[in-house]
């Protein structure tokens, strides 16, 4: 039986969602959802969807749905993410889950009490160097772990102003945020999963704009958000991970993500993982092609870990156990948030801080 899905945004990432589920064997779209009628038209042409609805509320009636694919603007993420699993679908989002703790929380407290799947987009959890990391922890290969570092660069990637997109990315009032928001979950998150989501307790952050933009696109834009975002965060039991997350830097490179333990370490892009071994600094390298290649003859459903959206297929046809995305993706909001508090209080806030301040930024649809 074949899975029925719905997917409401039809823009850059629904199209790529779309092309997704296209190309996957026993997946139906059934119906598509979009407030730009011109839009709609040609994704339902370009995909041969049966059905297409200017009012998404029209979608979550049609009961030959299981699914429903959020790919809107951040800030509309809840609202219309509530309504679907309200409705009775399973929920797939794209990342961030949404721009505040309490947006998040509410739509994870939704899940659980109408019993359907949340899950977000998250590609970097599924990647190959986070699977065989993940297999080193987990075989105590690093021993106790105690820091941790989550970057991610870009030279001039400044959504719109440096010359892709459209202008809700870089405006508070659809994305909530910016690179802290946009490409920060995909750092943070890898980072969160490697080490089981510890428990946060306080979050010490500043944001910047500080980089020249093109005058007309920056007037267009009306751009208001944060291209540049570095901080600290301390968990339980005496680990820390700090981060440094640019749309645009002026620097060539970052250095990558990487985790430290008492017996070991690894760096997840290029992978390495290094240890001391016979009182020898020992640097290992690792065949990927080969890890990736065993896992799937070894293990059932492997293909079920390819990608975020693999992983989602698998989980509705009931083949593996939905990973904890929403949980994952509610840590990096809090993290988000905490940032955005500290730089604006200038000083370190406490987790509880960052949730007893957060409001609701989720615009009514």
């Amino acid at each position: 039986m074949s899975i029925r899905v719905g997917v409401i945004g039809v823009g850059i990432i629904g199209k790529k969602h779309l092309n997704d589920y296209k190309n996957t064997p026993n997946v139906e779209i059934v119906a598509i959802a979009d407030i730009n009628e011109q839009a709609l038209k040609e994704a339902q042409k370009m995909f041969n969807v049966p059905h297409a609805y200017k009012d998404f509320r029209e979608l979550l009636k049609r009961d030959d749905i299981d699914t429903v694919d959020v790919c809107v603007h951040n800030n509309l993420h809840a609202p219309i993410a509530i309504e679907a699993l309200k409705a009775g679908k399973h929920v797939y989002v794209e990342k961030p889950i949404a721009s505040t703790y309490a947006d998040a929380k509410a739509m994870i407290d939704t899940a659980k009490e109408y019993k359907r799947m949340l899950h977000v987009q998250m590609d970097p959890v599924f990647s190959v160097e986070t699977r065989l990391g993940k297999s080193l922890i987990d075989e105590g290969r690093l021993g106790e772990i105690y820091f941790a570092r989550a970057t991610f660069h870009r030279w001039r990637g400044r959504p719109y102003v440096d010359g892709y997109a459209t202008p809700p990315f870089v405006q508070k009032y659809w994305a909530g945020g910016g690179a802290m928001l946009d490409v920060g979950v995909y750092p943070i998150s890898q980072i969160l999963y490697l080490l089981n989501m510890p428990k946060i307790e306080r979050i010490k952050g500043k944001v910047y704009q500080k980089i020249p933009m093109n005058e007309q696109r920056k007037k267009e834009s009306n751009y208001d958000v944060e291209e540049f975002a570095t901080g600290i965060v301390q968990f339980e039991n005496d680990l820390n991970m700090d981060f440094a997350i640019a749309w645009a830097a002026n620097i060539d490179s970052f250095e990558g993500s990487y985790i430290l333990g008492s017996l070991g370490g690894i760096r997840l892009n290029p992978f390495g993982f290094f240890t001391v071994m016979g009182d020898a600094n020992a640097s290992v390298s690792f065949d990927l092609k080969n890890f990736d290649y065993r896992r799937h003859q070894l293990y059932p459903n492997e293909e079920g870990y390819d990608s975020s959206f693999h992983h989602w297929i698998y989980a509705l046809e009931g083949k593996v156990n939905l990973l904890p995305t929403a949980e994952i993706a509610l840590q990096h909001i809090i993290i988000a948030e905490g940032t955005y508090l500290s730089s604006r209080l200038r000083r370190e806030v406490t987790v509880e801080e960052v949730i007893s301040n957060s409001k609701p930024m989720a615009i009514k649809v």
